[in-house]
């Protein structure tokens, strides 16, 4: 592992804190307006192109009671996009809305002419996709000869052809001067929300009485929960928008869906970080969308009661202890194949296939090889909606490598290799013939090696530098916590330091409890999945977040164990 120490921009932050302005200049923050957090700081939505088209027309389907049908995906951005839509319009007077997320296994992802068709049996007025749509050409053009207006609000990267909807609001779109274009769908759905609201209040919709007009704030829970759980990086913008959601969890100010999910994720809602919302609340939202379909998840985030949204929380944690079986067989399956490929550890991208493996988890697969193996990895499974003998890929990338790219490149050059793909720079999906897969995967290896080097490969650990003696504290983690939220793009504060080793005891039967000494301070430390050190062993170097741990009466510091490296 090379350890290496984020360099820290040069510059002044006016950051009271010498530790957060060093932080916040090693992730390229360069002004003081970047710390801001906000909502008066956040990016007007006028800098998204065709937002106040989408609004008059969302607007007109409000004022005149038409039928709206909100198109989803099957993930946690898209269950919180849904149901940030339903309620937001709701609460604006809409008359109809109604909701339809794909069985990923029957229809495949988006508005495709199979959905059309289902959403037509529902006589909608207008559709509107959230965190899909992009690239759905066919199924535009289904839905405007049945004469059913679309407006698409995504975020995915664009094909070269742009579908024919009524509106595309999409700060990736190719002419579109948004200058934050990391906002998950969820957050593009707030954008486009937050602009039909203006649209209405300029029509005198709203009145004091009978139709007050709406805070929105008050669905920035799902927004924020939405935009950590689709890992998109947590640039200024995002980082507004995740604060203030997680400001009103920990203020009690959430749906009851959210606040069961937090309960059965054992968190602290009071405390909640973006960290749990990243690890404990999004994997069971998104379990079900993995192993069955969405409507589970979106009926929890909609329950208006606790005892209803508990009973829902319980099945999708069900769900997810099912999910987590799965996925440690099939990671065993997918590394036992790749033992068995020649040279496996030349190749700069790996990919691999299973009869057995199951589609809705080969995402979080290819995540886990990734991790393990450091190099951009695609994990293939049986289609179940598409044409006999087809698989579907789930492509996990490293820094450094857009992964969307990397297929456009092997579309381009190999024309009908591929069917369909589609995605973002880290996490992509795809589906080819399962006769093509041993040419794809040679192609595949061969195209990633021309973008990267071997360097590139190598496993690296950034940290943060040190602490002193007198910042290894519980008020640092303090401090810590309210500086962020820490995410994908602006990752949370690691540290290296060396320590004298006082003390080692296994818990938990895998787990490594220690005692560290630095100067003259004793610090607990536990590292996770880590067996015993040697007993002549008495200095490390360690890789650390240090926590808070609540275990007793009293909280006391404890240090998370990244990374661990005797010393002679």
């Amino acid at each position: 592992m090379q350890i290496i120490t984020r360099a820290v921009g040069e510059g002044a932050l006016g950051v009271d804190n010498p530790l957060i302005e060093r932080l916040y200049l090693s992730r390229g923050l360069t002004h003081a307006d970047e710390t801001e957090k906000s909502l008066a700081s956040l990016l007007s939505p006028l800098g998204l192109i065709d937002i106040e088209k989408a609004a008059e027309r969302i607007a007109d389907a409000v004022v005149e009671q038409q039928s709206i049908l909100i198109i989803g995906d099957y993930d946690a951005d898209g269950a919180t996009s849904v149901a940030l839509s339903k309620l937001a319009l709701a609460a604006m007077g809409a008359g109809v809305v109604e909701f339809l997320v794909p069985d990923r296994f029957q229809f495949g992802y988006g508005l495709s002419v199979a959905i059309v068709a289902v959403a037509e049996r529902l006589k909608p007025d207008l559709i509107i996709t959230v965190d899909n749509g992009i690239s759905s050409l066919d199924g535009v053009a289904a839905a405007n000869a049945a004469g059913i207006d679309v407006i698409v609000s995504d975020h995915h990267l664009p094909g070269a052809e742009l579908p024919a909807a009524y509106a595309i609001v999409n700060p990736n779109r190719g002419d579109c001067g948004f200058s934050s274009k990391s906002m998950a769908g969820v957050g593009v759905a707030y954008y486009l929300l937050s602009w039909v609201r203006h649209t209405l209040r300029q029509r005198q919709w709203f009145n004091s009485s009978q139709r007050p007009e709406p805070n929105l704030g008050q669905f920035l829970d799902l927004v924020a929960l939405g935009t950590v759980a689709d890992v998109v990086p947590l640039d200024c913008n995002n980082r507004i928008l995740v604060h203030q959601g997680l400001l009103r969890m920990r203020q009690g100010h959430t749906r009851p869906g959210i606040r069961a999910l937090v309960e059965i994720g054992k968190r602290d809602l009071s405390r909640l970080s973006a960290q749990d919302l990243g690890f404990a609340v999004g994997p069971r939202l998104n379990a079900a969308g993995r192993l069955q379909d969405m409507s589970v998840g979106i009926r929890c985030l909609l329950a208006d009661d606790l005892s209803s949204a508990r009973a829902l929380a319980q099945e999708l944690d069900g769900l997810n202890k099912d999910r987590r079986e799965l996925e440690q067989d099939m990671v065993a399956d997918a590394e036992l194949l790749l033992a068995q490929v020649p040279k496996i550890d030349r190749n700069f991208g790996v990919a691999v296939y299973h009869e057995r493996f199951h589609q809705g988890v080969v995402g979080i697969v290819a995540g886990r090889l990734r991790e393990r193996l450091h190099r951009p990895a695609i994990v293939f499974a049986d289609s179940s909606e598409g044409a006999a003998g087809e698989i579907k890929g789930s492509a996990r990338s490293i820094d450094g490598l857009n992964i969307r790219d990397v297929l456009d490149t092997i579309a381009t050059r190999y024309p009908g290799l591929l069917i369909k793909f589609g995605g973002h720079a880290m996490a992509a999906g795809l589906s080819l013939k399962h006769v093509h897969f041993e040419r794809f995967r040679s192609i595949f290896d061969g195209v990633v090696s021309e973008l990267i080097d071997e360097d590139t490969l190598r496993a690296k650990c950034f940290v943060d530098g040190g602490l002193t003696e007198q910042e290894l504290t519980l008020e640092t983690v303090h401090t810590l916590f309210a500086a962020g939220p820490w995410g994908s793009g602006f990752p949370e504060p690691t540290f290296c330091d060396d320590f004298e080793l006082v003390s080692q005891r296994v818990v938990g039967a895998q787990h490594l409890k220690l005692v560290l000494r630095k100067e003259t301070r004793l610090v607990d430390a536990i590292a996770f999945r880590q067996p015993p050190l040697d007993q002549r062993i008495k200095r490390l170097r360690v890789v650390y977040r240090p926590a808070r741990n609540d275990y007793g009466n009293t909280p006391t510091l404890q240090l998370i164990v990244e990374y661990v490296e005797p010393l002679a």
